[in-house]
């Protein structure tokens, strides 16, 4: 599987997402692998995202479903400044477990 059918997959699997993929969401995940964003930093922003949006208060007003791959960008690029500690995810990883199994596995798990 290539570096852009394994992310979009994440990303059809991360919760808050419609689960569509779109044109411009294959053109963002060639992008990403023409400025050579390991995969594993997408995987995590995928994480993060979905995580903030999965424990957010119960009687915040419910958010809409996302759209495209696009929403990640600025989480992708904060991960990028400053790389989370690794416990951090890995704790985050064991919470969204039940939530997102695609989001735990390692990101090469299907790669070639």
């Amino acid at each position: 599987m290539s570096y852009a059918d394994r992310l979009l997959e994440l990303y059809r699997h991360t919760p808050g997402t419609s689960g569509h993929v779109r044109r411009a969401d294959r053109d963002l995940a060639a992008s990403l692998r023409a400025r050579g964003v390991p995969l594993e930093t997408v995987q995590a922003a995928l994480l993060l995202a979905s995580a903030r949006r999965a424990f957010r208060p119960r009687s915040a007003q419910p958010l809409a479903p996302i759209a495209s791959l696009h929403y990640f960008l600025p989480v992708i690029d904060e991960i990028l400044a400053s790389p989370p500690d690794p416990a951090y995810l890995d704790h985050l990883r064991r919470r969204m477990a039940p939530l997102a199994p695609e989001l735990v596995t390692h990101p090469d798990h299907h790669l070639p």
